[in-house]
């Protein structure tokens, strides 16, 4: 179950859902990954050769992250 939205610069944030594993991918840029870490037992970021996050995987997506829906709300600049 693919989702994808535009997102400021023309980089299109993905989340794509794995139903066989449980697993969920959100992918923030197309930036070549240096580096995986693991933060808990089911959430690893893979980041770039400048630190910045490219991706983050969450195992078990339906338990441990609530994911059973997905939505997009964009926040716009508010210039007083």
């Amino acid at each position: 179950m693919p989702f994808s939205t535009g997102l400021q610069g023309g980089v299109t944030m993905k989340i794509r859902y794995f139903t066989d594993t449980d697993t969920a991918l959100i992918e923030f840029s197309n930036e070549s990954i240096l580096e995986t870490k693991e933060i808990s037992e089911n959430l690893y970021i893979d980041l770039d050769s400048k630190g910045n996050l490219v991706s983050m995987t969450i195992e078990h997506a339906k338990e441990k992250a609530n994911i059973s829906e997905v939505s997009y709300l964009q926040m716009e600049q508010i210039v007083a």
